[in-house]
């Protein structure tokens, strides 16, 4: 074959890659198009309702009896643009509108990220930290309306507060300061509401990780910052002995691995000392120099913490035990559940 001959096969060969390549660059700029459009619309909504919160608050500041007037403006005005323009623009959607403008005055500071229907939930959180927590945490992680309002369902920011305090956790919000350590990014409980399974029924550990599994990007939510998933059921060989760790995560801001155990009955200390064995094998033979200690997280659901603290070393730092719920928890039960992790902190500082 001459050379011009071999140059035409070659380019025959290639061909078809570099179409392919093509292909893939034409669609990437069609969606990546069509992705900034919905954000520009969904916040061209969001700067018209500010404006509208803004116009209306403006008109009420001129009535005698504001509170009187204010009701009576925003009623009357639905009722003559809601015909017009529809739905969006009822009485209480209006009411919405002011009470966006009255939360967020500066209307430079909006947030592009973020669509109207997150800043709806955000308005309704009375408390300013707690709002500023949810807002930077939606923008931070990229949530869409339907993950912002779940975390704000399953009590996230409470969550972290029962193990860490205000200050930290908005710190980390803002990115003024990275997790230091695990306390600040495991969750104790947590809420697995959307496995589907039935507290009631019967179901073995299998059954638990084949429902994370198929969930595993809810259960990455759930879990919060830097986690990307490993493998499941790793195999450990010592020996002649096999032995099956249930999942492998890595959590980039702490740098280490995260092993899980799985129980569906209540927590024992043999639970904790395999687990323990798993931890030790990562640090010894999966670990690199620069890496942090590996966390074991054994999720159970049930626990005693007098057991886990004194199955494990005073100075333990790397071995969790966390609850898991398989329903979403009433405001009273997760009070309930943050002042006992509260009181347990406090007696082990003291002692």
């Amino acid at each position: 074959m001459s050379k011009k001959q071999e140059l035409s096969s070659l380019q025959s060969a290639v061909e078809p890659l570099k179409l392919d390549t093509f292909f893939d660059d034409v669609r990437q700029i069609i969606e990546t198009a069509r992705s900034h459009a919905v954000r520009s619309v969904d916040f061209c909504r969001v700067q018209m309702y500010w404006q509208l919160g803004r116009r209306i608050f403006e008109q009420e500041q001129q009535g005698k009896d504001r509170a009187d007037y204010g009701t009576y403006l925003i009623r009357n005005l639905a009722k003559v643009i809601e015909p017009e323009y529809g739905t969006g623009f009822s009485e209480r959607q209006l009411k919405f509108c002011r009470q966006f403008y009255r939360t967020y005055p500066n209307g430079n500071a909006l947030r592009s990220q973020l669509n109207w229907s997150q800043y709806r939930m955000l308005i309704q959180i009375a408390d300013n930290d707690k709002r500023e927590f949810y807002e930077l945490e939606s923008v931070n992680n990229a949530w869409t309306g339907r993950e912002t309002q779940r975390q704000i369902n399953v009590n996230l920011y409470e969550r972290l507060l029962a193990s860490s305090d205000k200050e930290s956790v908005l710190a980390i919000a803002r990115k003024e300061r990275m997790p230091e350590s695990p306390t600040e990014v495991i969750k104790d409980p947590m809420v697995l509401e959307f496995l589907g399974l039935h507290r009631e029924a019967s179901y073995y550990e299998k059954d638990l990780e084949g429902a994370i599994m198929t969930h595993l990007t809810d259960f990455l939510l759930e879990l919060g910052k830097g986690f990307s998933f490993v493998a499941r059921q790793k195999r450990i060989l010592l020996e002649d002995d096999e032995f099956f760790a249930d999942l492998v995560f890595y959590n980039r801001l702490l740098r280490c691995f995260v092993v899980f155990e799985l129980k569906t009955d209540k927590l024992t200390h043999q639970d904790l000392g395999q687990l323990q064995m798993y931890v030790n094998y990562f640090d010894r033979c999966e670990k690199l120099p620069d890496e942090n200690p590996t966390i074991g997280i054994l999720l159970c659901s049930e626990k005693n913490d007098t057991v886990v603290r004194m199955s494990l070393p005073e100075a333990n730092k790397t071995i969790l035990a966390s609850e898991y719920q398989l329903y979403l928890p009433t405001s009273d039960q997760l009070a309930q559940e943050i002042n006992q992790v509260k009181q347990l902190m406090q007696r082990n500082t003291t002692e």
